[in-house]
């Protein structure tokens, strides 16, 4: 083998020198074509033009962004998710107008904040917010797993699945037996799983739930044969919809660590919801829309879709993002919401990295005295988005932001609360991989009693954190600074 490349080192160098430069000059073509934003244009550049062969490779796989055929596919897909089935009928969901662009009652009945921030997620893809909800919020996998696997137990008609993560672990095994058990029992049974996150979840692992009936399909499946190498535009949501009554969502995925059974990570902090009532229609549409997209099956009949049984005391409205679409829905809702704060903006994410529109936001409320708490981890599973979050943090902290770490274990909520009115609980975080890469789902929850329960679970999370000063974190080590700036220049990426 090194008598070959011996041989032919000159001929490859030579190859090199000649393929490098027009690879190089071909990607910043498509640098300035599909990079809006100038400093993450001008790092790819600079990156290519001194890497002329690595650059171009790790563009592809990080830095293309561009929405492909098969994405291209998904936005076509999405046309046929944009209403209801004729079945569901409108006055099936108390309190909203159904028509496009019709306000429903809870604009009418409502005004202010609240309003507002309804009205302005419609614009961004929202289906009108609905009275009539239950939630149940979970803190913890141990009980929301619980709650999983009770709702999977009573399955009559169907049982749909979308994660992120699907770990083959015990605990995966476990969901995998029971979803098995209900494909036998008759029940339709349908497990969506990205190609990346689940990427250990090979389909022998599945052969039992395919055998008893049960249907199984990968989001966006790594293809290099068919020019899909792309690890950005991953699927991120996380949703459980059973007999289109029951719904869970938040940031758990399915595996031992979310158990706190992991000793890297320790316990394990999220929040998870479990809703009935009309806004599990519109997880049911999302969790369809991606359904159709990765396998072919168009999931509209007027039975995946039943009248909502519940009559709850909760207003929520279900918003998605992902590359498909040109507007980022969440995105618009974190800014928005926290330029309408006049009292608090309180924030729990994992990943901090966010882009210089929502840090000026941030910032800006925290200048005009607004009470905006962040609450970040202390023990991180991911070093690089860690280090590239401490680089903002410094901002935040010189414009009046209080700062949190927390301490007990590992924080994967993904939590926003403003005002004592308004709140989201979803999957996504507040970082630009969340927001302009990745498909998420969010919930807006528009009710003083929720938003009050997630504001003592936030309160009792920083009784176990600890607060970051902002003349000693500015004194941090050289080194510790060099390394968050260096790991910030990856922001467009995490």
């Amino acid at each position: 083998m090194w008598d070959i490349l011996r041989n032919y080192w000159v001929h490859l160098t030579t190859l090199g020198a000649l393929v490098g430069p027009i690879l190089s000059g071909i990607t910043i073509i498509y640098v300035l074509v599909t990079k809006k934003n100038s400093t993450s244009a001008v790092a790819w550049c600079l990156l290519v033009i001194f890497l002329p062969l690595l650059g171009p490779f790790l563009f592809l796989l990080f830095g293309y962004q561009h929405v492909n055929r098969p994405l291209s596919r998904k936005r076509r897909h999405k046309q046929r998710f944009q209403r209801k089935p004729a079945a569901a009928p409108a006055e099936a969901f108390p309190g909203t107008a159904r028509a496009a662009g019709a306000p429903s009652d809870f604009d009418r009945s409502t005004d202010g904040k609240a309003d507002v921030l309804a009205r302005l997620a419609r614009r961004f893809g929202a289906q009108p917010a609905t009275g009539g909800n239950q939630i149940a919020f979970y803190e913890a996998g141990e009980s929301a797993f619980a709650a999983m696997f009770e709702a999977i137990r009573s399955a009559r008609h169907h049982i749909h699945l979308e994660y992120f993560i699907f770990q083959p672990d015990a605990t995966g095994r476990l969901f995998l037996d029971a979803l098995t058990q209900k494909a036998r029992e008759g029940v339709q049974v349908r497990l969506l799983y990205d190609a990346m996150g689940s990427r250990r979840l090979h389909r022998w692992r599945l052969w039992r739930l395919g055998r008893a009936g049960g249907k199984y399909s990968v989001f966006l499946p790594l293809n290099p044969l068919r020019r899909r190498i792309q690890v950005n535009m991953r699927n991120h949501r996380k949703i459980l919809v059973v007999d289109g009554r029951v719904a869970f969502t938040g940031g758990l995925n399915i595996g031992d660590e979310y158990l706190g059974k992991d000793p890297r990570y320790g316990f394990w902090r999220d929040t998870h919801l479990r809703m009935e009532g009309p806004a599990v229609a519109e997880l049911q549409s999302v969790f369809a829309e991606d359904w159709d997209f990765a396998a072919n099956e168009t999931l509209q009949d007027p039975t995946y879709f039943p009248a909502p049984s519940s009559d709850g005391p909760y207003t929520v409205q279900v918003i998605q993002s992902g590359p498909d679409r040109e507007q980022k829905g969440i995105r618009e809702m974190y800014f928005a919401a926290i330029l309408h704060a006049q009292q608090r903006v309180w924030i729990a994410t994992p990943y901090f990295v966010p882009d210089a529109g929502l840090l000026d936001a941030l910032c800006l409320a925290g200048s005009l005295g607004v009470d905006v708490r962040l609450l970040c981890q202390y023990h991180p599973d991911k070093w690089i988005p860690f280090f590239a979050g401490r680089y903002y943090w410094g901002d935040v902290l010189n414009a009046g932001v209080k700062v949190y770490q927390y301490t007990k274990g590992m924080l994967h909520s993904k939590v926003v609360l403003v005002d004592g009115e308004w709140a989201s609980v979803g999957t996504a975080n507040l970082d630009m991989r969340s927001l302009y890469l990745n498909f998420e789902v969010n919930c807006l929850i528009y009710s003083a009693q929720a938003v009050a329960e997630l504001e003592a679970a936030f309160q009792r999370d920083l009784a176990a954190a600890i607060r970051l000063e902002r003349h000693v974190f500015a004194h941090r080590p050289f080194a510790g600074q060099l390394i968050d700036n260096a790991c910030r220049l990856l922001s467009p990426v995490l």
